[in-house]
């Protein structure tokens, strides 16, 4: 439901919700226009070195002090791609190159969250390892060592790097 639509973005008419292409939606009474809500997006990059995968800790609510794939919102006008190494670079100081898709997760966890979490691999080709921006630390963690994870995302993909990198 579009609950966060109050009035119309190209008149100002406060809409009314009524049922369009099979769901509720808001609708200007003046100029007949349907709202359909778009999601968020975040990009995130799943980085393996040496055996250990790089995580980063929040800073921010929600979820602050749990750790997380460097992660963050893609902009209206931005490739993806290039959304996930901006985040890795912000958060972590290091530069990759972002390599094949890992999954697109759907979920909205939170009221301000992304809906849709696309997950790439990515190496390391420079940079500094160092906390930036809204991670209070950032390092590699070994599968016996992963500290306590936020978002159901980053736990899915952990979980399978973990599993995969069990000794056979």
């Amino acid at each position: 439901m579009d609950e966060l639509i109050r009035y119309c973005p190209d008149c100002g008419t406060e809409v009314e919700i009524e049922t369009h292409f099979g769901r509720p939606r808001a609708v200007c009474p003046a100029c007949d226009r349907v709202h359909f809500q778009d999601p968020k997006v975040a990009a995130s990059v799943l980085i393996e070195q040496a055996g250990k995968i790089l995580l980063v800790k929040r800073v921010m609510v929600p979820l602050q002090g749990t750790w997380t794939l460097p992660a963050g919102f893609v902009d209206a006008d931005e490739d993806p791609r290039a959304a996930a190494a901006r985040e890795v670079l912000e958060e972590t100081g290091l530069i990759v190159k972002i390599g094949e898709l890992y999954d697109v997760i759907y979920g909205r966890e939170h009221d301000r969250g992304a809906s849709i979490v696309i997950v790439y691999h990515g190496h390391v080709k420079g940079g500094t390892l160092q906390a930036q921006d809204d991670a209070e630390d950032a390092r590699f963690f070994s599968p016996d060592e992963i500290p306590e994870l936020g978002f159901e995302a980053t736990k899915k993909v952990v979980r399978w790097w973990a599993e995969k990198s069990k000794p056979a």
